[in-house]
Order: C-alpha cells, then sequence, then structure tokens
C-alpha cells in the first residue's frame, strides 16, 4: 500500500498500472476500498495533470462500480481536463471491467455548464473505445461544440471539414447544437481560421448532412433566441446556406416571426430572405407582419420595410389601397424622416388621409402630485426589530429603515431589554457581526451602526464602546453654536458632516440603550421623504416631559423639518418652557438652516497615483460641478453648507443616499453634494449612482444649478437604471410645477458642446417624459439645450434627434420660442439630417 500510494503521489500512472497488474480481483477491491478512504482524506490536495492521470488508473483498476469510479473522478479537486485517457483505457482492458461507458456518462452528467472543457476529452476518449451513444446534456454538447475547434488528439493537423466528417458524435449531437442556449459562443474559429458554420455547409454540399436539418435547426434556434454573440455563428450559418426562394417560402411562417419579434440583426436577415423570395409569398401574411415592423425602433429596418412596400404596391396594383393603407401606419414612427417617406409613399399609392381636427396643448399634461407616504408605525416588538436587522445585515441600510430600526432600539431597548438581547445574539452572530475598538471606527458610520446593534445584544459587553461615543460626543460643537446662531471658533472637522452627525447620533443612541421608558427618537421621519412634521416633534417633546433632549437627536429633527414658519406649532413649542421647546420655536419662526451660495465651478482630475496610475487616463478630463458657502454673516460649524469641490476621480462618499433624509428640505444643497457621484454615472459609466435622484427631487427647496446639473448628468447617464431615475425626477419636480427646464436645458446643452456627456443616451428619456404628458416642459428643456449644440461648427451626434423632438413638442403645444442659431443652420443648406431637421423645426416656429 505504501508503494502504492507513493507512486499515486508522484503521478506515475505506468507504475500504478504494473503494481495493479499484479493484484487478483479480492486484493484489487481491498485496494479500492483503501484507496477511497486516502482520497477522502486529503480533502485539500489538488490532482492535476500526471496525479489525476495516476488517480484515473488507480480508480478504474480498483473500483468496483462505475457509480463510485464516477464519484472519486468527478470530485472538484480532480483535474480530468488533463488526464491521459490511453493509461485508464489499458487499464480498464486488462482487468475486463464492463462500465468503462457508464464512468463516461456519469462523469458527463457532472460536467459544470460554465467549465464544460474541464474533462471532456477524458470522457468522449472513453465513449469512442466503448463506441458507445454520446450524452446530449447540455454541458456535454458545449464541450463538443468547443472541440470543434481544437485539434488536442489529433496526431496530424486536419481542416475542421475533415474532423467533422469522421467525428462520431455528430449525427447525435449536431440538433442539440442548435438547442442548447448560449452555445453560439463555443462556436469559434480554429488555428487555421476555418469557421464551424462554413465547414457545416461544406458537409451539407458533399450530402454527409441534410440541409433542411441545418436550416430547421437555425430557424429555431433564432425563434428561441439567445444573447446576441450567441446568435451570431447561427446568422452566419443562415447567410452561408443562402436559403433559395423555394426553402424561404415552405418556411415563411417562422421568417414572418422573426422579422416582427427578434432582435434587429435576425429580422434584417429575414426581411432579406423574404423579399428575396419572390411572389409565392402570402401577400396577406406579409402585410400583417409589416404593420409591426413600422412600428420598430430600428431605423434601417423600417426604411428597408418601406422601400419593400413600395416595390409590392407596384407589383400588384390590384392590391394597392391595402399595401398603401399598411404605409400610412408608418406616420406613427418617432423618426420623422421614416414618417415623412411613410406619408409620402402611402399618398403615392392612392391612400387619403381623413381630416383631423388638431387640439393644441398649451401645457403638459401631467397627473397631479402625490403627497409623500406615510412611514410605518414604530417597533414596538422584539421579534419584529430581530427580523429587520436580519433581513438588512450585509446590505447597505435604505434611510428609512435605518430610522425605524435605530427607533425601535431605543424604544425596545428601555422596556424590555433581556428579550431584545436575546433576540438579536442570534442574528448577529449567524451574520458574523464583528465591534470594532479603533480609532479609526469613531467616525465609521458601519462600525458604529455595528457598535450599536452588539451593545444592545450584549449589555455586560458594551463598555470599551461607552468610552469610544463619550469621545465622539465630546467632539461636538456647543449646544448654541448647533444651530449657525453665531460664527464657531472650533477647526472644521475632516470628517463630512453627514458622517460626523450620524456617527454622534449613533453615540447617543448607545448610550440610550441603558436608559428606562424612552418615548422613542424625536428625528424619526413622519413622511417616506424623511421629513419630521412640526405638530409631531412637538408632541414628542411634550412626551419627552422635564427631561432633557439628546443633543444630535434634536439637532437631526430639526433639520428635518419642512421649510417656512409655522407660528402657531412654535407658540405652543415656546410655551413649554424647556430649552428644546424654545429651539423648536426659534427654528419655526426663521431660524432655520438657510439655503447656502452656489457656484457653478469646472475641476480637472484628481492627481496621478505614482507611475503605473492605469485608471488615471480613463478619467475624463473636466467636470462641472457645484460649490456652496454659506451666506453672508451665517456660521457654519458643522460645515452642512460648505460643500467643497472634488475632483475627477475621488469618486463619491460612503453613505451618500443618506444625505436627501438628513436634510429633506434643501433639495439644491443635497444635490451639490450628490453631484460628483451622478455625475460620474454619465462620464465613468458608473451603475446605479443616480438612481437616487427620485429621492432628490423628492426633497424640499430650491434646486438651483446643483439639481438642474444633476438632471442633466443624469439623462446622459450610461446605463439605463439611471436614465431612468432621471426621467422620474424630472416629471416629479414638473408635476410639482417646481422643474427650471430651461436652467436643465441650458446645463444639458452646455455639457454636451462642450464633450462632458454623451447626447444621444438623453433622447430617450426626454421622448419618454413627451409620451408622460410632459411637452412644454421638454419644449423649453429643449429650446434652452439646442442654441449651445447649434454654436458649434459641429454640433455633438443626437442634436439632430433632439431638433426633431423640438419639432415635434412645439407644434403639439403651439408655444413659440426664438432659438438663437437655428436660422442660421437653415441657411447652410443642404440635405444633411442636421439641416433637414433644423428646417423642420424652423417650420414648425413660423407657420
Amino acid at each position: 500500500m505504501t508503494h502504492f500510494l507513493r507512486c499515486l503521489g508522484l503521478g506515475n500512472a505506468s507504475a500504478v498500472g504494473e503494481l495493479l497488474s499484479t493484484l487478483d480481483e479480492p486484493a484489487r477491491r481491498a485496494l479500492g476500498d483503501e484507496l477511497t478512504a486516502h482520497v477522502r482524506s486529503r480533502r485539500d490536495t489538488w490532482w492535476a495533470e500526471k496525479e489525476a492521470t495516476a488517480l484515473a488508473v488507480a480508480a478504474v483498476g480498483t473500483l468496483s462500480t462505475a457509480t463510485k469510479t464516477a464519484a472519486m473522478l468527478g470530485r472538484r479537486s480532480v483535474e480530468l481536463g488533463n488526464v491521459d485517457p490511453q493509461p485508464v483505457i489499458a487499464a480498464a482492458r486488462l482487468r475486463g471491467v464492463p462500465w468503462l461507458a457508464d464512468v463516461a456518462y456519469r462523469l458527463a452528467e457532472r460536467l459544470p455548464r460554465s467549465r464544460s472543457w474541464s474533462g471532456w476529452h477524458f470522457i468522449a476518449a472513453l465513449l469512442i473505445v466503448e463506441q458507445a451513444t454520446p450524452p446530449t446534456g447540455d454541458a456535454f454538447v458545449a464541450g463538443w461544440a468547443q472541440s470543434l475547434w481544437t485539434a488536442r488528439f489529433e496526431r496530424q493537423p486536419q481542416t475542421l471539414v475533415d474532423r467533422l466528417r469522421a467525428d462520431p458524435f455528430l449525427d447525435t449531437l449536431l440538433p442539440r447544437l442548435f438547442e442548447v442556449d448560449g452555445i453560439g459562443l463555443d462556436l469559434t474559429f480554429n488555428g487555421a481560421g476555418q469557421g464551424v458554420a462554413p465547414a457545416l455547409v461544406a458537409l451539407a454540399t458533399e450530402g454527409r448532412l441534410e440541409r433542411s436539418t441545418l436550416l430547421d435547426g437555425v430557424l429555431g434556434r433564432l425563434l428561441r433566441g439567445d444573447r446576441p454573440g450567441a446568435l451570431r455563428p447561427f446568422v452566419t450559418l443562415h447567410d452561408l446556406l443562402a436559403p433559395t426562394p423555394a426553402e424561404v417560402t415552405a418556411r415563411s411562417g417562422a421568417y414572418l416571426r422573426l422579422l416582427a419579434d427578434a432582435p434587429g440583426p435576425v429580422a434584417a436577415l429575414a426581411q432579406r430572405a423574404l423579399r428575396d423570395a419572390g411572389s409565392d409569398l402570402a401577400l396577406e401574411s406579409v402585410l400583417d407582419t409589416a404593420r409591426v415592423v413600422l412600428g420598430r425602433p430600428e431605423k434601417t429596418l423600417v426604411r428597408a420595410q418601406l422601400s419593400w412596400l413600395d416595390r409590392l404596391a407596384r407589383q400588384h396594383p390590384e392590391q394597392a389601397a391595402d399595401i398603401a393603407e399598411v404605409l400610412a401606419s408608418g406616420v406613427a414612427q418617432t423618426s420623422a424622416d421614416l414618417r415623412d417617406r411613410a406619408a409620402a409613399l402611402a399618398q403615392r399609392h392612392g391612400h387619403r388621409p381623413v381630416a383631423e381636427v388638431v387640439v393644441v396643448v398649451a401645457g403638459d399634461e401631467l397627473p397631479p402630485p402625490v403627497s409623500p407616504a406615510l412611514v410605518p408605525p414604530p417597533i414596538t416588538d422584539v421579534d419584529e426589530l430581530a427580523e429587520e436587522v436580519s433581513g438588512l445585515l450585509g446590505q447597505h441600510w435604505p434611510p428609512m429603515v435605518l430610522e425605524r430600526v435605530l427607533d425601535g432600539l431605543v424604544r425596545l431597548a428601555s422596556t424590555d431589554r433581556v428579550r431584545l438581547a436575546a433576540a438579536l445574539s442570534p442574528v448577529l452572530r449567524r451574520a458574523e457581526v464583528r465591534g470594532h475598538h479603533g480609532s479609526w471606527s469613531a467616525f465609521n458610520l458601519r462600525a458604529q451602526l455595528n457598535g450599536v446593534l452588539l451593545a444592545a445584544a450584549d449589555p455586560a459587553g458594551a463598555h470599551f464602546r461607552r468610552d469610544q461615543w463619550s469621545r465622539i460626543l465630546g467632539q461636538r460643537t456647543t449646544w448654541s453654536e448647533r444651530f449657525l446662531r453665531r460664527r464657531s471658533s472650533i477647526e472644521p472637522s475632516t470628517h463630512s458632516p453627514l458622517t460626523r452627525i450620524y456617527c454622534s447620533r449613533l453615540a447617543e443612541i448607545g448610550q440610550r440603550l441603558d436608559g428606562s421608558d424612552d418615548p422613542g427618537l424625536l428625528a424619526a421621519p413622519t413622511s417616506s421623504t424623511g421629513v419630521v412634521d412640526p405638530a409631531a416633534l412637538y408632541e414628542r417633546l411634550v412626551a419627552l416631559g422635564e427631561r432633557p433632549a439628546w443633543r444630535w437627536d434634536l439637532t437631526q429633527a430639526l433639520l428635518r423639518l419642512p421649510l417656512g414658519a409655522d407660528d402657531a406649532v412654535a407658540t405652543r413649542a415656546a410655551a413649554l418652557g424647556t430649552a428644546a421647546g424654545d429651539e423648536l420655536a426659534g427654528w419655526l419662526r426663521g431660524g432655520a438652516l438657510p439655503a447656502p451660495v452656489q457656484e457653478v465651478v469646472a475641476v480637472g482630475r484628481r492627481e496621478r497615483n505614482g507611475r503605473y496610475d492605469f485608471g488615471y487616463d480613463r478619467l475624463p478630463e473636466r467636470r462641472t460641478l457645484v460649490t456652496t458657502t454659506a451666506p453672508a454673516g451665517v456660521a457654519d460649524p458643522l460645515g452642512l453648507l460648505t460643500v467643497p469641490t472634488r475632483a475627477v476621480g475621488q469618486g463619491p462618499t460612503d453613505w451618500s443616499d443618506l444625505w436627501p433624509a438628513l436634510l429633506p428640505g434643501h433639495r439644491g444643497l443635497v444635490a451639490a453634494r450628490l453631484l460628483p457621484g451622478v455625475a460620474s454615472a454619465a462620464q465613468e459609466d458608473a451603475d446605479g449612482l443616480a438612481a437616487i435622484l427620485p429621492q432628490l427631487a423628492e426633497c424640499g427647496g430650491v434646486g438651483g444649478p446643483a439639481f438642474d446639473l444633476a438632471l442633466a448628468y443624469g439623462l446622459c447617464a450610461r446605463h439605463e437604471v439611471d436614465r431612468v431615475a432621471a426621467l422620474d425626477a424630472l416629471l416629479l419636480v414638473a408635476a410639482a410645477g417646481e422643474l427650471d427646464a430651461p436652467g436643465v436645458g441650458g446645463r444639458l446643452g452646455a455639457l454636451a458642446a462642450d464633450n462632458q456627456v454623451t447626447l444621444t443616451r438623453a433622447v430617450t428619456p426626454l421622448r419618454d417624459a413627451v409620451a408622460a404628458g410632459a411637452r412644454l416642459s421638454v419644449w423649453r428643456l429643449l429650446a434652452a439645450a439646442l442654441p449651445p449644440l447649434l454654436a458649434g461648427s459641429t454640433p455633438p451626434r443626437g442634436t439632430p434627434d433632439l431638433l426633431t423632438l423640438a419639432a415635434e413638442t412645439a407644434g403639439a403645444t403651439g408655444v413659440r420660442i426664438e432659438l438663437p442659431g437655428l436660422a442660421d443652420v437653415v441657411a447652410r443648406g443642404g440635405t444633411s439630417r442636421l439641416v433637414t431637421e433644423a428646417r423642420r423645426l424652423h417650420t414648425a416656429l413660423t407657420t
């Protein structure tokens, strides 16, 4: 046994085979039991190349069944991709095992689809030597597809056609080649540059394969659909087959379905095949499909369909009226030039549109804004709190959920601390929540949040956290300085105001866990936007009684009050005779946080980090941002009103999505804070950083240039989720009558003219806004965006599309706005799309 294991460990397959040849069957099976125990004991051992080959020889030569052999060789630690099958086959022949093919089938079932090449050649060799029918599972078929362009086991180089002609798996696996999803990605090219598709066509030409099998398989694959890259080889195969008119006519139903529903390249393939099929097609079916095609977004496809319909009308004059009616349906196209062509062709073939009464809409037709939803009731049950915490650990906490959990912690810790600890402990233990004691954790929001949760779950072990909380709260400003009444002599903190406020609040909450009968947080929002209703805050102060308010809790509550005076609540708050009541009264009588002064600035890239800063050159060279400062004579001890510049590439700050809930009444200030992240969604292709725009739109107060820029960047974001968020935000403020459409349009035009954003991305969300009813808002936005775009000698890509949309909205609203530079573009003359669409807009504004 020792010699056997030594040979196995050295990967000496021949020595293992020689040793096994000296054993009878009982000795082999006894050695097999010891081999199984040995492999199980080496769980961390990786069997690769020679070691895997030796193990395969030993398994086939000692184990009693195919099940046991496949279980051993199918382990993740056994790399079958490098196993030499010949010694294994020789060991099986010497022993006379009848189940070698069964081993291959069982190993094929274990092949991972993502790594189907791993072990495929070994399995295939076993099947070939046993003359067994190949399995047809997805992974094995994918491995076969990959083997078509690898000649790993070929002694002499062969063309792919020769290899396929002699392939014993071809007839069984070829139909599955058209059925396995994603397999097109495996059909690449071999070393000689000869593709799989040409090889299959060559075999069909010589009669080795049925041509109908290939054509039907291709159409079936295209009808089922797949990723574009996976469909590409099948499109190539179809083009190489070059179906005859008779073949297309016999399969016209499949081609018509592809033309109507398939992705653009596949639909174009079907369109070409049907158009070339001639007059044998059923004209009624073609016309039914054409109505669908004329509504598709692909301009090339629609343009070709219009030309085909024009030809059909000339070929079938007796049905020209029906064809003209179909052509007329093209006037619903979003592309103005296609609409014009469809209308012209329809009229050429006899269509006469019915006169319609045009109703001019002078404004937007948006639904009234919906009031923000109320927050759920406070958490008063231990099990509910534990469930909320369990669902959020390891994820980013939404602001409203965070506030509700913190409020529940304070309430339950002061009334049912024992049950709270018992419920939270297993939740935190399963999630492996750890506490942090270093000085870095004092103003780390995640560390402080974990610390509060751990303190609630283990009151006895929270002594070191109490020391840290005291140090955090000792770094605050004085009571009067918090409310910006006078300038502070304290040096500004290196931490962001959001981090300071939230970490200070968490430190307070940690200390409050040891209290009794706590009525909950003063700062708990009363609406989904983060706002605290003044009357609700007054009632909370009444419930507090003579007990002093927690300083940072009251600070956050005041910051969440809606803007504007409320003398009635202020009078009642002053009558409480408490310091907190006086603060509330002063806040409601004009002592609230003022709006900052905004300034639009251009910033460059960050400093290069050494010689090998490969990401530096991919950063945009410039970015338009907004800085803010406190109004003259107003102190800003927390830095809330001061938004500094951030160089391109410094990235968004952590927990930045908490800003709208921190200052729900200051849209412009929050927008300035979030602007670098939103800009990166447009300039650096960041994903999801503009998704916060609807929350920003729900904030109160004036947006100013910061909010206008945020919307402009969001409309040009790289990812659709961000552009949809920008569209939602635009519609929210438009419905509320708070959209500065010229401001947003001016920023959009300036950014695009300066090549800071990709203008074409903004076309779809703006067109969707029009469809939602914001015609006038979009027209006013475009009227401000177009002048800086038209001022340059070469307007950015996407400008003609905006001109088209501007002509539509100008005509729909009946509002005339003068556009500087439009007449100059029209005067250039010519037939370029820019001049054509400019002429269209000029006509809409002057007729």
